[in-house]
């Protein structure tokens, strides 16, 4: 894995969570994307090398709006920029990690991702983000 590549962070209403962190950052989202796979709306902020992604549910049966209803709003994921996400698929299976995804699909922000169950890492919903080239 090479670094961070954002922290996602789930809300209800896209339109108030972009004020509030356009506010908070003193900047606008760059990108704004809705992932028909996910059924979420997303909005990426970018300062400096770190990205914010703001994730709303655009169907109630989403995994957001189940994770919302749950846990309430706030962080849902934390995302790694790995080089091959297929290889680092198959190593985190070898390792004992369960990957909620057998392969990787099309994500946000032109990305092919997959992510790791929280019941292997500690609580902690793990994406892993490949950019498509």
């Amino acid at each position: 894995m090479k670094k961070v590549e954002h922290i996602g962070i789930a809300v209800k209403d896209i339109n108030q969570a972009n004020q509030i962190y356009s506010k908070l950052l003193g900047i606008e989202p760059y990108k704004a994307e809705e992932v028909e796979s996910e059924n979420v709306i997303t909005s990426f902020f970018q300062t400096g090398p770190n990205k914010i992604e703001l994730l709303a549910a655009t169907n109630p049966n989403s995994a957001i709006a189940k994770f919302i209803e749950k846990k309430g709003e706030g962080i849902h994921h934390i995302a790694f920029e790995v080089d091959n996400i297929y290889e680092e698929m198959s190593r985190l299976a070898k390792e004992g990690f369960q990957l909620l995804n057998s392969s990787p699909k099309r994500g946000a922000d032109n990305k092919l991702i997959c992510f790791v169950h929280p019941k292997t890492t500690q609580g902690v919903l793990i994406e892993l983000c490949q950019e498509i080239k």
